[in-house]
């Protein structure tokens, strides 16, 4: 994997400029704990996993040919790049904030630092001072969405048009076989033009895979940071059911691990024709979902 500096927390796989319309993004796959972690935790550090999209990055790396790809190597549990810098929890951040409108992610303890992991409760032995906190946001959470919005505009600019693919995992949704395994989000249409989140939602149930599109997740940071769908740059969250690709115990790659890998594949190829079939869509409405 090439980075973009030796200490840096994350990879960029593929070229830059990118050479293709579709930019993919994984926030939530890391696993690199760091040691100065482990005087921290008053958990074991294995429930951390619960924080992770577990191995979503390998599922990413298998299914992508010369796309450019963003890997994030830190864990969730050291910061979230998937929430806003200011979303900084006051129960464990002494520079923290308390916002007049806490998210419902801040109020149950997943904020920009998670301060609880499901199954375990609270994860640190003590609060973090303002300058530790600081410098998680100035080494890890800046540079990547600083690279992540360079590779989109990159890519725009080649193009006419960027569209950003979020991937992450998540929980099974109910029951096997009675929830959705496939959830798309675009912040209610606000994070990409309808046109190619229907193109992939079509693409997908036509595979005989359960999807819906923003409920229960409808997008975080990532997307309503970088989806400009005005300026053609569109941005879509894919969030798959862990028992698709791993093991019973949700773990280790399972049997579905490579038709989730050739369903990730379709989705950006499906995502690439679209952008390249269609071009710049700053002239279509915003779905009003």
């Amino acid at each position: 994997m090439a980075s973009p500096s030796p200490d840096a927390s994350f990879a960029i796989l593929g070229p830059t400029p990118p050479i293709g319309p579709v930019v993919v993004s994984v926030p939530h796959g890391g696993r690199a704990y760091p040691p100065a972690m482990l005087d921290m935790l008053r958990v074991p550090l294995s429930a951390l996993i619960g924080l992770e999209d577990r191995l979503i990055d390998r599922v990413a790396i298998a299914a992508r040919r010369d796309e450019t790809m963003l890997v994030q190597h830190s864990p969730r549990a050291w910061i979230d790049l998937n929430r806003h810098e200011d979303e900084r929890d006051p129960v464990i951040d002494l520079g923290a904030r308390v916002p007049a409108r806490p998210s419902t992610k801040l109020r149950s303890g997943l904020g920009l630092v998670p301060r609880r992991v499901a199954g375990h409760g609270d994860i640190w032995t003590r609060r973090f001072s303002d300058a530790e906190i600081r410098a998680r946001i100035t080494a890890d959470h800046r540079p990547y969405h600083a690279a992540l919005h360079r590779c989109l505009a990159e890519a725009r600019a080649r193009f006419g048009i960027a569209i950003l693919l979020d991937l992450h995992s998540m929980p099974p949704l109910g029951s096997p076989g009675t929830g959705a395994q496939v959830v798309l989000g675009d912040r209610h249409g606000s994070t990409a033009a309808s046109q190619y989140v229907r193109r992939v939602e079509t693409m997908i149930r036509a595979r005989g895979v359960a999807v819906t599109r923003n409920a229960p997740y409808a997008g975080g940071h990532v997307v309503e940071r970088h989806g400009d769908p005005r300026r053609d740059i569109h941005a879509i969250q894919l969030e798959l059911d862990r028992s698709l690709y791993l093991d019973a115990a949700l773990e280790s790659p399972g049997d579905g691990f490579d038709a989730t890998v050739a369903l990730v594949r379709v989705v950006v190829d499906t995502l690439t024709a679209a952008a390249l079939g269609d071009g710049p869509a700053s002239a279509l409405p915003l779905a009003a979902e």
